[in-house]
């Protein structure tokens, strides 16, 4: 297993490339900006076994922002849970690989998601479970920054904090754009790191979101959090298509786009290159 996290993230990127060049259109640029986190969890933080999915006491993930499961399959595939190829089955009839991930389909999938809000609902309830379970898991999340106008997603927090899930550690994906325009100009969201402390939430921010160090620091903190009554939130500020020039370029437009297998493999070699 690849262990250089720089390379686990150009592994990540040129998977979910793979998938939605051979389908030929995806959510590409909300998968491009989550990569460095998946990387730090499923390569260097969470305790599982690909081999043993459903070990009893495993830590957790809840893709909340549905619509980024090609990078968690990615990602999947990369730790070993599923052969690589199956990703060229994306959203395909027949696949286990639906668009929106689903726990009933694919294997290393903790939870399946639903409409914005209901991910991270899940991820609390879960560790709620855990903690009455008392199997020492640690449950981690990603909410998207447009999620984040959802009230779920705030009943969901203040519920957290009302419980003291310090086994909770989620991020937001602050890459500030939505599919109708910059988070700012759809429904405000800042000041993010304020509002989550005012829920009670231990906050941590990352300047650079897309830095696969600067997360792995961030998740050490959080862990470290264990026994402060308090769960986490990380703030990662991040570039939306992330890794890839024209796909960064686009801007509001890469929220979903259409992307060739010709295209794919250029942002492969663009992504290789560096």
């Amino acid at each position: 297993m690849n262990t250089d996290l720089k390379e686990v993230c150009k592994d990540i990127r040129c998977g979910i490339l793979t998938a939605i060049g051979h389908l030929g259109v995806g959510h590409i640029g909300g998968c491009l900006s989550i990569v460095e986190y998946l990387a730090v969890l499923y390569f260097d933080e969470m305790n599982i076994d690909p081999e043993n999915p459903r070990m009893q006491g495993r830590d957790r993930f809840v893709c909340s922002k549905g619509h980024a499961g090609p990078a968690v399959y990615a990602t999947l595939a990369e730790r070993g849970y599923f052969p690589k190829e199956d990703l060229l089955t994306l959203n395909q009839g027949g696949t286990h690989l639906p668009s929106h991930c689903d726990m009933n389909l694919t294997t290393g999938i903790d939870m399946t998601a639903g409409s914005l809000g209901q991910g991270i609902s899940c991820a609390v309830g879960a560790a709620l479970g855990s903690k009455i379970e008392n199997d020492g898991a640690t449950i981690y999340a990603i909410v998207g920054d447009g999620e984040s106008q959802e009230g779920q997603v705030w009943e969901a927090a203040m519920f957290a904090a009302s419980k003291k899930l310090d086994n909770l550690i989620a991020a937001t994906d602050y890459n500030k754009l939505q599919i109708d325009g910059t988070v700012e100009e759809v429904n405000g969201i800042a000041p993010l790191d304020k509002k989550w402390e005012a829920f009670g939430w231990n906050v941590i921010n990352v300047e650079n979101g897309n830095d696969v160090y600067q997360v792995k620091a961030a998740v050490d903190k959080a862990k470290s959090n264990r026994g402060s009554g308090k769960p986490t939130m990380i703030i990662l500020n991040t570039k939306k298509g992330c890794g890839v020039k024209w796909i960064e370029d686009l801007g509001t437009g890469n929220h979903n786009t259409n992307v060739t297998e010709e295209q794919a493999a250029a942002a492969i070699a663009e992504i290789r290159g560096n």
